[in-house]
């Protein structure tokens, strides 16, 4: 479960900001860079996300995007929904033993 919680920070994240470099995105979420990097590179195998490289034309500086694939999108929605049950349960538990207590 963990390293769906994970794989789906890492979608969620390069969806709101896929020119970000792998440092900031590393940042954003906390991991450190080795850990983007390991992830990114197993969300690629698997499909989720492909990783296109271009130059700016003006400096001549090389650039990475990262586009979720069609497979990931359908993956990030399955991730999403769980991680949504899984909060929910939290909730109701949470919610009887504030119950038991009074």
């Amino acid at each position: 479960m963990k390293n769906n919680l994970t794989h789906f920070e890492v979608l969620r994240k390069i969806q709101k900001k896929p020119t970000a470099s792998q440092r900031k995105l590393a940042k954003d979420l906390g991991f450190s860079l080795g850990k983007l990097n390991y992830c990114l590179k197993e969300l690629q195998k698997k499909g989720l996300v492909k990783i296109k490289n271009f130059q700016n034309q003006t400096n001549k500086i090389s650039y990475l995007q990262y586009v979720i694939t069609p497979k990931g999108i359908a993956e990030r929605t399955k991730l999403t929904i769980n991680f949504m049950k899984k909060k929910m349960q939290e909730y109701d538990e949470l919610k009887k033993e504030l119950e038991n207590v009074k």
